[in-house]
């Protein structure tokens, strides 16, 4: 029988977020050029689920971690690379018979046309995921259970399992969805589309870019995003340089939550000047900083906020991971006025800033 057994208790929750998704091994350039041209490449991680639990895990909450990896060397550099963030990785399964995802990339932005990205991931351990295989009461033990729409993208068993934990039941924790649409990774006409549409209306708290809202769905505008999407209690759209805006008509599991199944309020944040190092694995740090709030119940324009402070942190390095600033350090730029927010520019190094040493500077 897929799915958890009827009448299963969930778990007591110990545990702040449970992500679950497929991660692999990347490897990125030593230096600027086509893949072809690069001659060497360093090794690190990459993968949207595993990141936003280092992020929450780095910035002090309990988070897990839920993947399928190889039994093999790479299998091996994943669990132990994201527990050394302080993610739990206990219910991390291994496949005899599949190998660990890998890829490359090039250092030029996501975005642009000469950004390359090679991916070795068809047949891993990860696609294999499974409403059979899956250890659901580690899954619900969580307060929010994060997911993305890559893993949907990864089979057909991915997808049912994706069906299974966003179906209402009782007991089900908060379920987090960040669309993350890839078109590489689906295949066959436009049915990433209704599915990702699908899952983000099944979600109680979704996370989706207006531009690729407009590539899957040929939806324009936050508002219309939000009719196309109207049952979770909680909708972010992200709107790049814009900043973002947030529909939420329920703010749990938040204890100062105010609105808590009231009218719906619309609260837009501006984005951060920031000075770019690397535009990845922004997207995934920003759920981040929104979910540590949440975890937090502060109020949604906090919220947003720190989402953004976390992608800053990102921004600002390199790769897909790094220490996120101090809680009292981002709770102090979270607090400035709308005038102050509105000029900090942040650039590389800015996460290890104390007070007397933060550099707020005029764009």
């Amino acid at each position: 029988m897929s799915g958890p057994a009827a009448g299963t208790a969930v778990a007591a929750t110990t545990t702040d977020v449970v992500c679950l998704g497929e991660s692999m091994v990347t490897f990125l350039p030593s230096q600027p050029g086509r893949l072809a041209d690069v001659p060497s490449f360093g090794r690190g991680i990459g993968g949207a689920e595993s990141n936003v639990a280092c992020a929450l895990a780095a910035a002090g909450h309990r988070a897990a971690w839920v993947g399928r990896v190889g039994a093999d060397g790479f299998g091996d550099h994943l669990v132990e690379t994201i527990a050394s963030y302080g993610v739990d990785t206990s219910a991390v399964r291994r496949d005899p018979f599949r190998p660990t995802g890998i890829y490359f990339r090039t250092a030029t932005d996501r975005g642009t046309d000469t950004h390359e990205v090679a991916y070795y991931r068809a047949g891993s351990a990860a696609s294999a995921m499974s409403p059979a295989n899956v250890p659901y009461e580690e899954l619900f033990a969580g307060r929010i259970l994060h997911l993305s729409g890559i893993t949907a993208a990864l089979s057909g068993d991915c997808l049912a399992l994706l069906r299974e934990l966003t179906a209402a039941r009782p007991g089900r924790p908060l379920v987090s969805f960040d669309v993350n649409h890839r078109p590489h990774l689906w295949r066959g006409g436009d049915a990433d589309a209704s599915v990702l549409l699908e899952l983000a209306r099944r979600a109680d708290l979704v996370f989706v870019g207006e531009d690729e809202a407009e590539e899957a769905w040929g939806i324009v505008g936050a508002e219309a995003i939000r009719a196309a999407v109207p049952e979770p209690s909680v909708l972010v759209v992200k709107r790049g340089s814009a900043g973002a805006t947030v529909f939420a008509s329920g703010l749990r599991p938040g204890p100062r939550s105010s609105n808590a199944g009231g009218a719906e309020v619309v609260t837009h944040v501006p984005a951060l000047h920031v000075d770019v190092v690397a535009a990845v694995g922004a997207g995934d740090a920003f759920a981040a900083g929104f979910l540590s709030a949440t975890l937090r119940g502060l109020p949604v324009r906090d919220r947003v906020r720190h989402g953004h402070l976390m992608a800053a942190a990102v921004l600002t390095v390199p790769g897909d991971l790094t220490e996120p600033p101090a809680r009292d350090h981002a709770d102090r730029l979270v607090a400035l006025d709308d005038d102050a927010w509105g000029t900090l520019r942040l650039g590389p190094g800015w996460t290890a800033a104390d007070r007397a040493s933060e550099e707020v500077r005029t764009p």
